[in-house]
């Protein structure tokens, strides 16, 4: 099978190429080496796989790209948080435009393979929330008065009570809270409309916090566990937002290119969306303290500061049955072992 991935030289794709190399596949990469990622041809681009350097939004480059391909792995995005709203137009280019022209060049092509999304946890915004008097509710935005008080969990929105995070499962309503979950949001309904419009069936991965090597570093397009190993390894502390207590679900990259390769060779394709997660939760002062362990005495250790971002949800981690149930994916990688692992790696440098 021939396999195109796009953005195939960044972090997720490059191991996505891997794992399909390693199964006996062929494999196209189309990476357009954005700045923001990458400051030139990274030396791990994957021996054996085509290199086609190139914009996802250009249609004859996707076209060219496209020829004679068995199935596509759709990774080319801008990720992370960005710096502020002037990054709306770049998030909205890159990530939407270009999803609209690879599907309009699918379609011109009455392609009828295989096609996986990268999507990701972003489009949940806040997380599953259970009030002891009135059930599961979905908090709204949380108030810049509270936050600057400190009072960073979200309340009941009906009766103010404290409430208990929950896995969120993959019918949960959307909710996306900033420009890049509303990029992501926006390629999952595109690639839904594709589906309809053609019959062929989208999987679409809802990452949650993907670590590990390749990682580009001191950039605010990567995650949070990037931006930790980063300033550890320059011997400064990790600043913790907040009190350090909100949680997520920390993810190795192998176990992502796994259930990529998974939903990209399953007998039957499958539809919908799927949490790719470890399915356990944990704090991200546990996630750093974790990376912290890998240095010597020497290298200051996290830092709570209390700050805050207001793009930032409080609590979201994921139930992995659908995953399980229907594509037979379970993380596999050990975290304490992979976030020792992740911190030692070097990181991707970024031209700018």
């Amino acid at each position: 099978m021939l396999v195109l991935v796009t953005g195939g030289a960044g972090f997720i794709g490059s191991h996505v190429a891997d794992r399909l190399l390693a199964e006996g596949h062929d494999v196209r990469i189309l990476d357009n080496l954005h700045p923001a990622a990458h400051a030139g041809p990274p030396e791990f681009l994957p021996e054996g796989a085509a290199w086609v350097e190139g914009d996802v939004r250009e249609s004859a480059v996707v076209d060219a790209a496209l020829d004679g391909v068995d199935a596509v792995c759709h990774q080319a995005a801008m990720v992370g948080l960005g710096t502020d709203i002037g990054d709306i137009v770049d998030y909205t280019s890159h990530n939407d435009l270009g999803t609209a022209v690879l599907l309009r060049q699918l379609a011109a092509r009455s392609f009828s393979g295989r096609l996986v999304l990268a999507s990701s946890m972003v489009v949940y915004g806040e997380g599953r929330y259970a009030c002891s008097e009135h059930g599961i509710v979905r908090p709204g935005p949380r108030r810049v008065a509270d936050l600057d008080a400190g009072a960073f969990e979200p309340p009941c929105p009906v009766c103010g009570r404290p409430l208990a995070p929950e896995a969120i499962t993959e019918d949960a309503p959307v909710d996306p809270r900033n420009v890049y979950a509303a990029t992501k949001l926006h390629q999952e309904h595109l690639a839904l409309s594709y589906s309809r419009e053609t019959g062929v069936l989208v999987t679409a991965l809802r990452y949650h916090n993907v670590y590990g090597p390749r990682m580009p570093r001191d950039t605010p397009y990567a995650g949070v566990a990037s931006i930790f190993a980063s300033a550890l390894a320059g011997g400064r502390a990790p600043r913790v937002f907040e009190d350090g207590a909100q949680t997520r679900d920390f993810v190795h990259v192998r176990d992502v290119a796994r259930a990529n390769v998974l939903a990209l060779t399953a007998p039957e394709p499958v539809s919908g969306a799927f949490n790719v997660c470890s399915g356990v939760p944990r704090t991200v002062e546990e996630m750093a303290r974790a990376l912290h362990g890998a240095f010597t005495e020497d290298v200051p250790g996290p830092v709570v500061t209390g700050e805050y971002r207001l793009g930032d949800v409080r609590h979201v981690f994921a139930s992995a049955d659908r995953a399980r149930g229907i594509l037979g994916f379970s993380a596999e990688e050990d975290f304490s072992e992979g976030m020792v692992e992740f911190a030692l790696a070097p990181l991707r440098a970024a031209a700018g």
